[in-house]
């Protein structure tokens, strides 16, 4: 699989924006604010943010090919993903 530096960041950055709109907003309007629709809200971007956290992890694993990242490195990118602004930091140092 071809991926691209540039379509990873991309992926990068929707996967922590999708992260902190489901902590940030979805979660307290669903359990904060009891809103009706906030179970829909929560479902709709929480299925957004696990696809774009499996194409970060998938991403991750082609990244560690192509530039050449230490095992070490990979699992910090990895760990990164489960962070709020984990692949912000991601892009900065490694990217």
């Amino acid at each position: 699989m071809n991926l691209s530096i540039k379509t990873f960041r991309i992926i990068s950055t929707l996967e922590a924006i999708s992260f902190l709109v489901l902590l940030g907003i979805a979660m307290p309007l669903k359990y904060y604010a009891k809103i009706e629709a906030g179970e829909m809200i929560v479902r709709v971007v929480g299925m957004l943010h696990g696809l774009l956290f499996i194409a970060y992890v998938l991403g991750s694993f082609i990244m560690k090919g192509k530039l050449k990242w230490s095992v070490p490195t990979l699992l910090i990118v990895i760990l990164c993903s489960v962070l709020p602004f984990g692949p912000f930091y991601v892009e900065r140092k490694y990217l």
